[in-house]
């Protein structure tokens, strides 16, 4: 590597760190010195969702080289704040061990909590004291913007829910859900402005009938589009077999197989 660093057979977390430093030195690669927090933002978001692929595939050595890749981007946004005096990688590590401490009483302390339920409410509960949280509507405003919309949405009604400590039922969800199909009907032909409200207010509502009935949105969805991915592969091979366009099959393909059978 033209430097005094050791290779080795097996590396930790300080080679790792040292070669982080190495990469972002003077005389280390050009284009890791030229890297800001902000140029490698996406970086970060993109091998987060691989390492919840590895999850969802349970794959053991792909989750291995996955999660390396978000501790690189750990590491690499930590280096970067190092140069800066800010805070170094042990400093990370001091604080997450702190915020564990203080959030497991009953582990660290003398609190006594029997169920997990009872666990995740205190977390909330502390959580809130200690970042200055005094109403819901702070931890409604404190869920990052950055979220997918989707994600972003659930988290909302979650602590709206916890902050109010109650729940929408399905019956009132599911009104709510019609009236919002209603309302976008008839804006259809009206200005975008407002067709794009009443959207927005229809995808709100469909997350909360989702919650009302104890689901995770994010799953249903997720399920829906790999469903969709299935219907129109076979769609696409109908098409070929019957020697049409897929244009000539649009009802089929964007009803998703309503009323066929389908492969689940």
């Amino acid at each position: 590597m033209g430097n005094d660093f050791i290779k080795k057979e097996k590396y930790s977390i300080g080679d790792l760190l040292e070669i982080m430093s190495l990469l972002r030195s003077e005389n280390g690669c050009p284009w890791d010195r030229e890297q800001t927090h902000l140029s490698i933002r996406k970086n970060f978001i993109e091998e987060t969702y691989e390492a919840v692929e590895a999850i969802d595939c349970n794959d053991p050595e792909m989750l291995r080289e996955e999660l390396g890749d978000v501790l690189l981007q750990v590491v690499f946004h930590t280096q970067m704040e190092k140069e800066n005096g800010n805070f170094d990688f042990d400093d990370i590590c001091d604080g997450i061990c702190q915020k564990l401490i203080i959030r497991h009483p009953h582990i660290f302390g003398e609190e006594e909590l029997s169920s997990s339920n009872a666990v995740a409410n205190r977390w909330e509960e502390i959580k809130k004291e200690t970042k200055g949280q005094k109403s819901g509507s702070e931890t409604l405003i404190a869920v990052p913007k950055q979220l997918p919309a989707l994600m972003r949405c659930d988290k909302l009604l979650h602590r709206a829910e916890k902050a109010a400590g109650t729940k929408i039922c399905s019956e009132k969800a599911f009104d709510m859900l019609d009236e919002n199909v209603f309302e976008l009907r008839k804006a259809e032909k009206e200005n975008r402005d407002l067709i794009k409200e009443k959207m927005g207010e229809l995808l709100f509502s469909a997350v909360m009938a989702a919650r009302a009935i104890g689901l995770e949105p994010e799953e249903c969805l997720d399920a829906s589009s790999e469903k969709f991915i299935r219907h129109f592969t076979e769609m696409e091979k109908i098409a070929k077999e019957q020697g049409k366009a897929l244009s000539e099959m649009e009802e089929e393909i964007f009803s998703q197989g309503k009323g066929q059978k389908t492969n689940q």
